[in-house]
């Protein structure tokens, strides 16, 4: 059996996705939140100091990195966008206010995809991929990717490597990401508004990142990693991450990858053939 395009030689491929969330989740959930610094600080601490931090990093050990960006956020920070891609990165839209597709109305939905696109587009930052917001796509989702000239998307949970999804407008890729590779799960916590309730040491977030970087180097995976960096821009957090990324490279057959040019092997591949977006269950 031939290996495919996207994997190459290595047995597994890593993804480093940042989802800059700043302050968009709390003023999602209520814009009253707009006049509690505490809570404003704790978020615009991802990209004022945790981006930069990142983005050194991922210097230091010469491997890229996508970053998803709320259209509000990069609208917020001019220059935020323009300055991960000057390192080498890409950046790719995360909705524009941070509201999950599921929550929307069709309209409402294509209003805020459209609204993220015309800022990304003002400020001449190429995106050429999509993340929803809490990885709440809708059915409407994979179609409005593709009309828009986007290549992927990155929300679902269907297989733990790369495939394509078939849409209205020709299949894009989906590159698949799980609740266990997210640092959300294990660092978020405010007082209010209910965001997360557990600290997790680091040490442990790090032992389990690196059991399924195993595991999926055994089985041939995608290992798409999201952290956020109001989370894990913090020190011992990055250290940790640091850490996991040495273990990677020394392992030696781990690739980093972003998340387009993933994406682009993945259309690429005669082998994969789109899938359909399941349709939902009848339940009686």
């Amino acid at each position: 059996m031939s290996r495919p395009a996207w994997l190459g030689d290595a047995k597994a491929v890593a993804a480093l996705t940042f989802d800059v969330d700043a302050e968009t989740p709390v003023l999602a959930a209520d814009p009253r939140y707009a006049h509690h610094p505490m809570v404003m600080s704790h978020q615009s601490y991802g990209p004022d100091v945790g981006v930069p931090r990142i983005l050194d990093v991922l210097d230091e050990f010469d491997v890229p990195a996508t970053f998803f960006i709320p259209g509000w956020v990069a609208a917020q920070r001019p220059g935020l966008a323009a300055s991960i891609v000057e390192r080498g990165h890409e950046v790719a839209q995360h909705t524009h206010a941070h509201r999950a597709p599921t929550s929307m109305t069709p309209d409402e939905e294509r209003a805020d995809f459209e609204r993220a696109v015309a800022v990304f587009a003002e400020q001449d930052i190429p995106v050429r991929g999509y993340r929803a917001a809490m990885w709440g796509a809708s059915a409407l989702t994979p179609d409005l990717v593709a009309e828009h000239g986007l290549r992927y998307d990155s929300s679902l949970m269907g297989d733990d490597r790369p495939y394509a999804l078939a849409t209205a407008r020709g299949p894009i890729a989906e590159l698949p990401v799980h609740w266990s590779l997210d640092d959300w799960e294990q660092y978020a916590f405010l007082p209010e508004p209910d965001i997360g309730r557990v600290i997790e040491s680091p040490r442990k977030v790090a032992e389990m990142w690196r059991a399924e970087l195993d595991g999926m180097r055994h089985f041939g995976c995608l290992f798409t990693l999201c952290c956020h960096p109001f989370l894990s821009g913090r020190p011992g957090r990055l250290m940790a991450l640091r850490g996991l990324i040495q273990y990677a490279l020394d392992c030696g057959d781990v690739r980093f990858t972003r998340c387009d040019e993933l994406a682009e092997a993945v259309l690429a591949d005669p082998g994969i053939t789109p899938r359909p977006l399941p349709p939902p269950p009848v339940y009686p």
